[in-house]
């Protein structure tokens, strides 16, 4: 019985080793990129002054600067499901009719408080849509931001077993 086995083994085996290599061949760049989302280069600039003003540049670089704009397209295209990605879609407009209705010029065109006061005034508003897209893209911005290469290796502090085990300490009654 130990020998039947052996050898089913050893063929399942040796038919992987020969299977795997073709199966992995046939993975390319556009075979992962098939997802038909897309947005226009004038909704990435957008987005990027949209993160830009979630996560400002101070002493330490901002979250357009990062890319994180990049990074929200990628999961929002990748991740989240057909109703999200139409949500992220209207959200463009949304943010331009709003930028218009307060400022009478569009979003790239505000200064850094008046975008603040508009994307306020979206998250608080009565209309979903715009609730969600100003929560999608703040979560997306705060992950991508904490995240990032910059912040993982010059902000966080690398532990390799957090929260220390003092054996000994004295205690106060």
């Amino acid at each position: 019985m130990q020998r039947r086995s052996a050898i089913k083994n050893l063929a399942l085996t040796i038919g992987g080793t020969i299977v795997l290599p073709s199966w992995a061949n046939a993975w390319n760049k556009e075979s992962f990129q098939n997802s038909p989302f897309n947005i226009s280069p004038s909704q990435e600039n957008l987005l990027a002054e949209i993160v830009e003003t979630i996560v400002p540049k101070t002493d330490t670089p901002g979250a357009k600067e990062l890319n994180i704009h990049q990074f929200t397209i990628k999961m929002v295209a990748d991740c989240y499901d057909k109703k999200s990605q139409e949500t992220f879609a209207k959200g463009f407009d949304l943010i331009d009719i709003a930028a218009k209705k307060d400022f009478s010029k569009s979003f790239v065109e505000c200064d850094a408080k008046q975008k603040l006061a508009i994307l306020n005034k979206m998250s608080n508003s009565e209309n979903s849509d715009e609730k969600s897209f100003v929560r999608l893209v703040k979560n997306l911005t705060i992950q991508g931001y904490l995240s990032s290469e910059y912040v993982m290796t010059n902000l966080r502090i690398y532990e390799f077993a957090p929260a220390r085990y003092h054996g000994c300490v004295p205690v106060k009654k």
